[in-house]
C-alpha cells in the first residue's frame, strides 16, 4: 500500500477518535460509561479515541447512540459518508408530519440564510 494512503487512513482514525473524545467530554460521560453504553470494552474505546483502532460503522452507530448524537455525524467524521448540506436537520424538517410544506420550506430557507451568512463572515476573516 502507498505510504500516503496509510497516512490518510491513520489521520482519519485519529480524527474520529478526537471527535468521539470531544463529544464524550461535551456529554460529560466517562470513557468507562461510554464503553458500557456502546457495548464495547474500555481498552477498545480508548484505542479508538487515541486513533490506534478504526471502528466499523456498526461500532460507530453504537457509540453515537451512547453519546446521543447522530450516527451520520460520526460517519462523516470517519470518512464513511460525505457531508451533506444541512444533513440531519434538513431530514428532520422534511420528515416532520406536524409541519405544512410551506412551513418546512420557510424553516429551511431561514436555516440556509444563516449558513450563507456564517460562510460569508468566515471568508472575510481569512
Amino acid at each position: 500500500m502507498d505510504k500516503s494512503i496509510d497516512k490518510a487512513v491513520a489521520d482519519l482514525g485519529r480524527d474520529i477518535g478526537d471527535y468521539i473524545r470531544q463529544q464524550r467530554g461535551n456529554a460529560q460521560i466517562s470513557l468507562r460509561q461510554l464503553a458500557k453504553l456502546a457495548g464495547v470494552s474500555n481498552p477498545y474505546l480508548s484505542q479508538i479515541e487515541r486513533g490506534l483502532r478504526r471502528p466499523s460503522a456498526e461500532i460507530l452507530q453504537q457509540i453515537a447512540k451512547g453519546l446521543r448524537i447522530s450516527a451520520e455525524a460520526l460517519y462523516v467524521q470517519a470518512g464513511i459518508l460525505e457531508q451533506r448540506d444541512g444533513g440531519a436537520l434538513v431530514d428532520a424538517v422534511a420528515a416532520d408530519p406536524d409541519l405544512t410544506e410551506r412551513q418546512k420550506q420557510v424553516l429551511l430557507d431561514v436555516y440556509e440564510s444563516f449558513r450563507r451568512e456564517n460562510a460569508a463572515r468566515l471568508s472575510t476573516m481569512e
